[in-house]
């Protein structure tokens, strides 16, 4: 069977790039190729930026309203096509069609708040500031921007970049992960149906090579990042070096506090599916939990059972509640770290390494893996996993739990499951995390309000998503006039 080569998008038209190096898509649950990604020329990336800077003179000329409207029917037919790009983002990052679809939603979300462009984009004015002198305020947008995103959510996350940045009148260029491109292709095939003007939006294949190349450009203004936490603050400090506004989302080791007055029951699954929903492939994934007093031993046995019966296989097949990890490389990367875990003092509480699925027995599989104890320090505690394993570690106190929170380089998202009000407001004062969840496993923020990693999980000063979305798409500027009054 002859396997499809993905096309760059560029000035309106899908166009094969001219260049012979390509990389195979690999379906993770089966190991086999799916497509073939082209690792584009520098020519082109420089061809879509050029291109993308000549549209923007006439697109930042459109009024808000009028651009908004190309979001609501790219909105609509996200919403018709739903099923096909779930399917799409199960093939070739893995996950179950229900998690593919539920960030679809969420894609959808962020396209419905960057409706509200002609509202959010307002800026504001004072009359007589000085005797016949009057200030305003006004939002306008940068330029070219780019977006580089990542393999997790190959759907969602284009959209807390594109629809800001388009409705706030700058130009656009995607590039996405070469391990899941075709997402984003059929993204792209969709923003081709609302009739988006030439060069508004365009998508651009490649690696480290077409990022870099993204990074230097001096006709990018801006650039969103979002991956591990080095090349999150390599992107940062090559894209600030190059005089570009960057927002750099990193990574994560999220902990969630257990008090003894949690419900064990509902919290022991909302905790798993927290740590080994998207086999543990997302940067809200609870990757320590820390059990207080005597919430431990009821705890911990409930976690090792919803742990160990929790269904691993294809994604799209039912009742299947776990699909594989990225890649083979993936697998043997967190297996060693569950290794060293051991090494370093831990037990075994739940063991998913070495677990064939029926029928994908090459698939890159890893079944939810609990560790418990061990050294704090260990680098199975501190390093980022990026697959289906929790860490599980006893306090004596909330104040304790809190201190282990804020022990971690990280701090993307912390959440504390208790009935006690006074808990909760202590530990969302004090937990050093931008996304905090109380009874909540993945406090993941609607569109309206940022991504707020903190410390190592992000680099920059504006978030994704609403307000913050709509002040890093823009720039102020500001007039000062004076008007002499009239003589009559």
């Amino acid at each position: 069977m002859k396997i499809q080569r993905l096309e760059n998008y560029i000035e309106g038209r899908f166009i094969l790039s001219e260049t012979t190096s390509y990389r195979d898509v690999i379906d993770p649950a089966t190991n086999h190729a799916i497509s073939r990604v082209p690792l584009s020329l520098l020519s082109e990336v420089d061809s879509a930026v050029q291109i993308a800077s000549r549209a923007f003179k006439e697109w930042r000329r459109v009024p808000v309203t009028n651009r908004v409207g190309y979001l609501f029917k790219l909105r609509n037919l996200l919403e018709q096509n739903i099923d096909d790009l779930a399917r799409t983002i199960t093939k070739e990052c893995g996950k179950t069609y229900s998690e593919s679809r539920a960030e679809l939603e969420r894609g959808l979300e962020s396209i419905a708040e960057a409706c509200g462009t002609p509202s959010l984009i307002q800026g504001y004015n004072n009359e007589d500031i000085a005797g016949d002198i009057d200030e305003h305020l006004f939002r306008q947008p940068l330029g070219v921007v780019a977006a580089i995103t990542p393999f997790n959510f190959p759907g969602m996350i284009p959209l807390w970049f594109l629809p800001y940045a388009i409705a706030c009148g700058n130009c656009f260029v995607l590039k996405p992960s070469e391990r899941v491109p075709m997402t984003s292709s059929r993204l792209f095939e969709l923003l081709h149906e609302t009739g988006l003007p030439k060069g508004v939006a365009q998508l651009i294949h490649g690696d480290k090579q077409v990022v870099d190349a993204l990074l230097d450009h001096p006709g990018i203004r801006a650039v969103s990042f979002v991956g591990s936490t080095p090349v999150a603050k390599y992107v940062y400090s090559r894209a600030a070096a190059s005089g570009k506004r960057a927002q750099s989302n990193g990574g994560a080791k999220n902990a969630v506090v257990i008090m003894p007055d949690a419900d064990f029951e509902l919290t022991s699954k909302i905790v798993a599916e927290s740590a080994f929903g998207c086999a543990g492939q997302r940067c809200l994934a609870a990757s320590v939990a820390i059990a207080v007093g005597d919430a431990f031993p009821v705890f911990s046995e409930a976690l090792a059972d919803a742990a160990s019966s929790r269904p691993v296989g294809y994604g799209l097949d039912d009742g299947v509640l776990m699909g594989p990890v990225i890649s083979d490389q993936s697998k043997a990367r967190i297996e060693s770290l569950i290794e060293q875990g051991v090494a370093a003092g831990a037990e075994l509480l739940v063991d998913g390494r070495g677990k064939k699925v029926q029928g994908y027995e090459d698939g890159h599989f890893v079944s939810p893996t609990v560790l418990l104890g061990g050294s704090p320090m260990a680098e199975a505690v501190r390093t980022e996993f990026f697959g289906p394993v929790l860490s599980l570690f006893r306090a004596r106190s909330i104040r304790e739990a809190i201190e282990q929170v804020n022990s971690s380089a990280f701090g993307n998202m912390a959440s504390i499951f208790t009935q006690s009000g006074a808990a909760a407001r202590q530990f969302r004062y004090q937990a050093e995390a931008g996304n905090i969840g109380v009874n909540i496993g993945v406090a993941a923020p609607m569109a309206p309000f940022p991504f707020s990693g903190w410390k190592e999980s992000f680099f920059g000063d504006l978030h994704a998503q609403g307000r913050h979305a709509i002040e890093f798409y823009t720039e102020t500027k500001v007039v000062v006039e004076r008007w002499p009054t009239a003589s009559n």
